[in-house]
Order: C-alpha cells, then sequence, then structure tokens
C-alpha cells in the first residue's frame, strides 16, 4: 500500500494520459486529460457527439496510462456518469481549453472513474518497484 499514495501523486502532476475504451472487441486508445481528481478518483469531459461517449456508453470499462521516465502509472476502473453540477461547473472553468472549443459547460458530458486496480511501476531503483493493487 505504501505506494498508492506515491502514484496518486503522480497522477495530480501527470494529467495527460492514455486512455483506452473498447469498441466492440477492439481496444481504443486515444490521449485524453484528466480534467480533477479527488483522492483515487479522476473526472473527464468530452463532447457527446465524440465517439469515445459512445464507446463509453455501451462498455464504460477505461484503462488508463500516466508515463514519464522510468516511472509510470496504469489505472483501471469504469466510467460513472453522475457528476455533480457543481463539479461540472467547476472542470469548465479550470480548464481553458474547454471554454475555446465548447460555448458553455453544459455543451459536455461529464465522467468520472474510480481506480478499482492500479500498477505502479518505477524502473529507477534496482531491483525495479513493480506494484499492483486493487483499491475497491
Amino acid at each position: 500500500m505504501e505506494y498508492i499514495q506515491a502514484a496518486l501523486e503522480f497522477l495530480q502532476s501527470h494529467k495527460d494520459v492514455a486512455f483506452a475504451t473498447s469498441e466492440g472487441n477492439k481496444p481504443k486508445i486515444r490521449v485524453f486529460q484528466i480534467m480533477k481528481q479527488e483522492g483515487s478518483v479522476l473526472y473527464f469531459a468530452t463532447s457527446p457527439k465524440k465517439q469515445v461517449y459512445q464507446q463509453l456508453q455501451q462498455n464504460p470499462n477505461i484503462e488508463l496510462l500516466a508515463m514519464e521516465g522510468d516511472i509510470s502509472v496504469r489505472c483501471v476502473g469504469k466510467a460513472e456518469f453522475d457528476v455533480s453540477e457543481e463539479t461540472q461547473k467547476w472542470i469548465y472553468d479550470n480548464n481553458a481549453v474547454l471554454s475555446r472549443l465548447y460555448p458553455s459547460y453544459d455543451a459536455m458530458v461529464y465522467f468520472k472513474m474510480q481506480i478499482i486496480e492500479l500498477d505502479y511501476y518505477n524502473l529507477q531503483p534496482t531491483p525495479p518497484i513493480l506494484k499492483h493493487y486493487k483499491i475497491k
């Protein structure tokens, strides 16, 4: 459990992640941004017109990966679309790119992911640190 906090702090400072969903039996991956983090809950926003939204409606399973240098954090969870209006407004107001792409906060859909599984990899020390955790 000692590396869970290190992994969560790593995610705090590495907002751009490789974000994987599935379409049927095929994986789909893209770069996504963590818009807000509350402990092990990550928040995201997207357009209801994008394929990623349709994919998450069909199959809410998500896997994401953040990496820099010799450290990486992989997370597994499920999309949940019950994000409060207050949090939606906060995300919209605190992410400058969103106001350039969308006319208002309610033009988007918001979802959160409670991290269910987490892998922390640090290849710097010898031996490397490879830890797997089931969070929920």
